[in-house]
């Protein structure tokens, strides 16, 4: 197969778009998570959509061919809350193996089934590692500002737990997204890094934050250029931001990025800014349009859609960048 640092030298590669907009459309109810498998589960399953790659397989790979038909190169796991840190909220923890390992292999056996067809157009999955619901670098109690809800270590452990099962499910790259703690990233990098080393393997990292209101820092309180630094030591095939802000405002934090970084630059926003029902307003045209000026400015070599966003939403977006050249890379993916 065709290696991704060579695609990226040619065009700009599509990753998906939102996992969980996508779910919502089949309107699963309680029953639905639990399936056979967990219908006597003592505590409230609706909501996980991480489980749904066990309870509804054959949803999950629906999805993942509705992107690829749409036009992605890259289908992310659906694996964002994988960790048994995150799966303690449903006493999962239990099962992230197996999760992670079914999610990585549906998404595989379906980017196989692709690429067979146009073997000139190679389909990747990547591992989607999402940043948990505790933070390593703040104290979620205003009284007491030096606690920590879990530990580096704590996480380390738990994200190589998942790293294992996506690869070993057959992930093609590993994407740690939604950073809103740098810190949080740092222990899922080193985690990573630790089983290449006992691997020997080498694997494409993709490495994704989120700058989470206008004053264009990370929830965790760091500028786009402050995140880039601290990522820095750690070979990666790109650096992005997805999630929290609309396609147009995340605009100047990408021109940051593309300015400073020697890797690849990704950027997969959201269908604008929630309204007051939470929902997301922003059409494909609307989306499109707005992604076509990081690719005018030469700003990006992977795009793609976070929350809101839907197939549709993907089409647009890799019919206007079809048209641009991919933003030029000094060093491309040194893992």
């Amino acid at each position: 197969m065709k290696d991704i640092k060579e695609i990226l030298k040619e065009r700009i590669l599509i990753l998906d778009g939102a996992m969980g907009t996508m779910l919502q459309r089949y309107k699963f109810t309680e029953e639905d998570f639990r399936g056979e498998r967990f219908k006597d589960w003592e505590h409230p399953l609706q909501g996980n959509n991480d489980l749904l790659s066990l309870t509804q397989p054959d949803a999950i790979a629906d999805v993942h061919r509705q992107y690829f038909d749409a036009g992605a190169d890259i289908v992310e796991t659906n694996t964002f809350s994988g960790t048994t840190i995150a799966m303690a909220d449903y006493f999962m923890e239990d099962l992230v193996y197996e999760l992670n390992y079914e999610s990585a292999r549906i998404a595989k056996m379906v980017a196989d089934e692709f690429t067979a067809k146009e073997p000139n157009k190679p389909r990747f999955v990547a591992g989607s590692i999402g940043p948990t619901n505790k933070t390593a670098s703040m104290s979620p109690d205003v009284n007491d500002p030096g606690y920590r809800a879990i530990s580096f270590d704590e996480l380390r452990i738990a994200y190589k737990q998942q790293v294992e099962a996506l690869l070993d499910g057959g992930s093609d790259i590993l994407l740690v997204e939604t950073i809103f703690d740098t810190l949080n990233a740092k222990a899922a990098l080193f985690a990573i890094e630790e089983v290449k080393e006992e691997r020997n393997i080498d694997v494409p990292i993709m490495v994704s934050g989120t700058i989470t209101d206008a004053s264009g820092r990370t929830l965790s309180g760091q500028t786009a250029e402050a995140f880039l630094i601290s990522i820095s030591h750690i070979p990666i095939l790109s650096v992005g931001f997805n999630c929290a802000l609309g396609a147009n405002q995340l605009v100047p934090h990408l021109e940051v990025l593309s300015t400073k970084s020697e890797h690849a630059v990704s950027a997969h926003p959201n269908a604008g800014l929630p309204n007051a029902f939470g929902e997301y307003d922003e059409t494909p045209e609307q989306m499109a349009e707005q992604i076509k000026e990081y690719a005018e400015k030469g700003l990006v070599n992977i795009v793609g859609g976070c929350c809101g966003t839907t197939p549709e939403h993907i089409t647009a977006i890799a019919e206007v960048v079809a048209k641009y050249e991919p933003r030029k890379l000094t060093v491309v993916g040194e893992f």
